[in-house]
């Protein structure tokens, strides 16, 4: 075999003379003349040590060397004519993957609408999701394995060293159970009623550990103190579905963020609390990524924003 070199343009060549199997059409669609087509055929044949072609005066068919070299022809071209858009699609994050994780909580309000709106615009992206609490997305974040995430915190509290957008603003509500005493002096006039705190200031908490949420848990020791209360803790637990099951249960009640409310659990009802010392309790949900980020991150921030406007409720 001739260790001659070959080109694209030389299988483009054989391609469209495969088709016409004629030297004179062949050329035509090519723009070129017969001469320099029957040279870069027997260039290609010479660098692949076969015959490609079978030539009579009468006509012009491909060899079985040639019926082997077409489909293996037709595959590489495409691939070629595929691969300028689909790296200019990846420049302009219009492909690619996008390693996305979350805090619980954002899937009871505005994250599925997110993520079938940006599927839906921007199809050829790859979406990969992990749900994680913020003490595993900055691990994450910090062994390369995701590339933004939305994160809990309290209001303002967003972690240092990544850009962020803020998306979510709501309060911060009370779960009880059912059967609270709480309840029998407090007539219920909407889906969520106020309590008062000197009710419930007193009340042992199911609440997340304090790495996952720092800034959002010491906000809570910080209101207590400022009622003159310590923070009693009667459970633990990571995801706030399992928090609310644990208040279902009685073992205690819960401080959540509002959006919880649509997750409707038997024997737990919510509440916003009044009278509480200084501000009202509020939580804030952040999409955060580090600077620098892909283009295709860009492109998931932007819908993103564009789809928030800036959620805020129980003001």
């Amino acid at each position: 075999m001739n260790d001659a070199p070959f080109d694209l343009r030389q299988l483009r060549q054989f391609a469209v003379l495969a088709e016409e199997c004629h030297f004179g059409r062949a050329a035509a669609r090519l723009a070129m003349t017969q001469p320099p087509l029957t040279q870069a055929i027997q260039r290609l044949e010479a660098a692949l040590g076969a015959r490609l072609f079978e030539r009579t005066q009468r006509r012009v068919a491909l060899s079985p060397a040639g019926e082997v070299l077409l489909p293996l022809a037709r595959k590489l071209l495409d691939g070629a004519d595929a691969l300028a858009p689909a790296v200019r699609a990846a420049a302009a994050g219009l492909s690619g993957q996008l390693r996305l994780a979350f805090v619980s909580s954002v899937t009871y309000g505005p994250l599925p609408a997110w993520l079938s709106g940006f599927r839906a615009a921007y199809p050829d992206v790859a979406l990969s999701l992990r749900e994680a609490t913020l003490d595993v997305q900055l691990e994450l974040f910090a062994a390369g394995e995701i590339d933004t995430g939305f994160v809990l915190h309290a209001p303002g509290a967003v972690p240092p060293g990544f850009e962020h957008v803020r998306v979510i603003d709501e309060a911060l509500v009370m779960a009880l159970p059912d059967g609270h005493a709480a309840w029998k002096s407090r007539a219920v006039t909407s889906a969520t009623p106020r309590l008062r705190w000197r009710d419930v200031r007193a009340e042992p908490l199911v609440i997340f550990p304090r790495q996952i949420a720092p800034s959002l848990f010491d906000a809570l020791v910080s209101a207590y103190h400022a009622g003159g209360e310590t923070l009693r803790v009667a459970q633990q637990a990571i995801q706030m579905q399992t928090i609310v099951n644990l208040v279902s249960g009685g073992m205690g009640v819960a401080w959540v963020p509002e959006s919880l409310t649509h997750l409707q659990r038997a024997g737990v009802r919510y509440a916003r609390v009044s009278g509480l010392p200084g501000h009202e309790l509020r939580c804030e949900t952040s999409l955060v990524w580090r600077p620098g980020a892909a283009p295709v991150v860009e492109r998931f921030v932007a819908h993103v924003r564009r789809g928030s406007g800036r959620v805020s409720t129980g003001r």
